[in-house]
């Protein structure tokens, strides 16, 4: 009986994460074209992948029987499932797989699929079965009868979820509407614009190139590809049989990190993100300096009142200030190392680096909280005698000073050591 090692892995595609034209010359191990390359992007599904590729390939076979491609691309699962996949190839000649082990993340994980596939037709679908596999005849249907994408959309006649809490769904709602005033050009298009589950002409996106945030590798597409005509079937969204679900907070995070992004690069914002590389500004980057910052005013604005205020602790002002000052620095160093500046702190996670950065952004900004607290004062004192605006003022003035001196000191891309 053959072993996986007989049937070698796909090598992984690098550098800038584009599709190519498709050579005419292109076909399946029969020398037939090849329709439709589906990706299934994995991480810990050995537990899943022997069904899922049965089941993908029995739906596929009788609606396309010959005319597609299987991709699993797997980032390097502890559970070796890229192994389990391998093993498989023997008995699915429509199968490829693919070991990713210098690359994370399910949107590049899809792209690099892509890449490598010979497919027309490029699609996507969990590795878990959430998205039920019948829908796939319809989405290819759409596709044939000229649409440049085909969506699975939970949003349509025909679709909804299973088992979803109030909390997840309130989450997922609240995101889409979110996604509407942040870039409507993009997600007015479609019912589902996180859905994972659909396909898209190859010519759409070929020569563009891509840079997803996060897992919601859709909104890349329509909003950097030449999409014209978008089909939507419904679809009902399952709760995952075995395994562990991968939908966590930062999920969300990446999500508005992703809007923003795409929002900069297009229209009049576009052409202030253009300006700003021109100066060597980081706009996108400052963005989220920002947006960490926003949350340390309200770490700072609530300890600044149980300090100071005088139905609380009624501790002096400045005293106060400096307190609540520094739990709010510790606050936004989290949150800018795993977030802002994660791109560096990626390659810099051992625990001496790390500290190395806090002590450094620590210093920075407490140099900024200096500044902070004469602004303060001087506005209460001489100008506004309102703790909370002043407090405001002191903050807004400090802020570049703390982004501009931490990029070039405390996330240097060049320290990586």
């Amino acid at each position: 009986m053959p072993q996986s090692q007989d049937y070698p892995l796909l090598s992984v595609p690098t550098g800038k994460l584009q599709i190519s034209e498709l050579p005419s010359n292109i076909t399946d191990i029969d020398g037939e074209a090849i329709l439709l390359s589906l990706v299934i992007p994995t991480y810990k599904e050995r537990d899943n992948i022997n069904n899922v590729v049965k089941i993908l390939s029995q739906v596929l076979d009788e609606c396309i029987p010959g005319r597609y491609e299987l991709i699993v691309v797997d980032d390097d699962s502890p559970d070796r499932t890229w192994e389990v996949a391998q093993s498989l190839m023997g008995d699915y000649p429509q199968l490829r797989v693919m070991r990713r082990q210098q690359e994370r993340g399910l949107s590049s994980a899809v792209i690099r699929g892509w890449q490598a596939a010979r497919g027309h037709i490029l699609g996507v679908i969990d590795g878990d079965l959430q998205h039920p596999p019948e829908v796939l005849t319809q989405l290819v249907t759409e596709i044939e009868q000229g649409a440049d994408l085909a969506l699975a959309s939970r949003h349509v006649d025909g679709g909804g979820v299973s088992s979803w809490s109030i909390v997840r769904r309130v989450l997922s709602r609240g995101a889409q509407v979110l996604g509407l005033i942040i870039l409507p050009s993009v997600l007015g298009r479609v019912s589902d614009p996180m859905s994972g589950y659909f396909m898209v002409r190859r010519n759409a996106i070929a020569g563009v190139t891509l840079n997803p945030v996060g897992y919601k590798i859709l909104l890349e597409v329509i909003g950097r590809g030449s999409v014209r005509e978008i089909a939507e079937v419904g679809y009902v969204f399952c709760e995952r049989k075995e395994g562990e679900s991968k939908v966590t907070w930062k999920q969300y995070v990446d999500y508005l990190h992703h809007l923003l992004k795409l929002r900069l690069s297009t229209g009049r914002l576009g052409k202030v993100s253009k300006f700003s590389q021109n100066m060597g500004f980081p706009i996108g980057r400052f963005l989220r300096f920002g947006l960490v910052g926003l949350s340390g005013v309200f770490v700072d604005m609530a300890m600044l009142y149980l300090l100071s205020d005088p139905t609380t602790l009624a501790l002096p002002l400045t005293r106060s200030k400096i307190i609540a000052g520094e739990i709010a620095i510790f606050n936004n160093f989290l949150w800018n190392d795993a977030w802002t500046f994660a791109d560096v702190s990626m390659k810099q996670q051992e625990w001496r680096q790390r500290l190395k950065r806090f002590l450094k952004f620590n210093v920075i900004c407490l140099a900024g909280l200096v500044l902070n607290v004469l602004i303060l004062n001087l506005v209460f004192n001489f100008i506004l005698p309102n703790r909370y605006i002043a407090n405001l003022i002191a903050i807004a003035v400090a802020t570049i000073w703390n982004f501009w001196v931490n990029l070039k000191l405390s996330w240097r891309v060049t320290d990586v050591k």
